[in-house]
């Protein structure tokens, strides 16, 4: 899943943006709101993290241009204020969800980890697909019960494949979703990650749809 980071407090900034990569996330980082703007408008994001008290441009003119741009993407907003007028602004600007400074980062990562879910019709944490489950909280999969170990990029494709069960993703679209801005978007890794879940879940687990891309079903029994 691909996260963007709009904020102007570069230790926070970093911060967050180390934890969300830890926690298996793609993430892209901005630190003023005309550059959180510009990437919110021309990149595919699965959430956003937006501070309201930005330079150049402030959060609630960003998030209110984002939602005229019919920009869909769930965002959680991030504030030092703590009125209940900037907290209903920032709702009533499009905001999904809204965090006061100082939080703590686990709260952050279950917010959005329920952001991203509900924005993809999943009710629950864990994603099941057959015999096999993903659990978005420990990152964890098993197969049949047993733990399957997979790699960070490995995780991730499977992980964007089982919140849009069902659906054809095109693999451009796995690219935006899975990597940064800086990936090399001609590159053939997709395949190969593919190829690899194949092996350790079975041959079946995701469908090449030829000249569409790629597609996880529910297995008919």
């Amino acid at each position: 899943m691909r996260v963007l980071i709009v904020e102007d407090e570069p230790n926070l900034g970093r911060q967050l943006r180390s934890t969300l990569e830890g926690a298996g996330y793609a993430v892209d980082l901005a630190t003023d709101g005309e550059d959180g703007h510009y990437l919110g408008s021309t990149e595919n994001y699965d959430a956003v993290i937006l501070d309201l008290g930005l330079p150049e441009v402030d959060g609630l003119t960003v998030l209110d241009r984002w939602r005229k741009e019919a920009r869909k993407m769930p965002v959680l907003v991030l504030t030092a204020r703590d009125s209940w007028s900037d907290k209903v602004a920032g709702l009533d600007a499009g905001a999904d969800d809204y965090l006061a400074k100082p939080f703590q980062t686990e709260e952050l990562i279950a917010r959005l980890r329920a952001l991203i879910r509900r924005s993809s019709g999943n009710a629950s944490s864990e994603l099941v697909a057959g015999d096999i489950r993903l659990d978005t909280r420990s990152g964890k999969v098993t197969k049949d019960g047993e733990p399957v170990k997979l790699t960070a990029q490995e995780y991730k494709l499977l992980s964007y494949l089982m919140h849009h069960k069902g659906k054809v993703v095109s693999r451009t679209e796995l690219i935006e979703h899975i990597y940064d801005q800086d990936f090399d978007r001609d590159s053939n890794t997709i395949e190969v990650f593919v190829t690899r879940i194949r092996k350790k879940l079975g041959p079946d687990v995701i469908t090449t749809i030829r000249g569409l891309g790629y597609s996880l079903e529910e297995p008919v029994s």
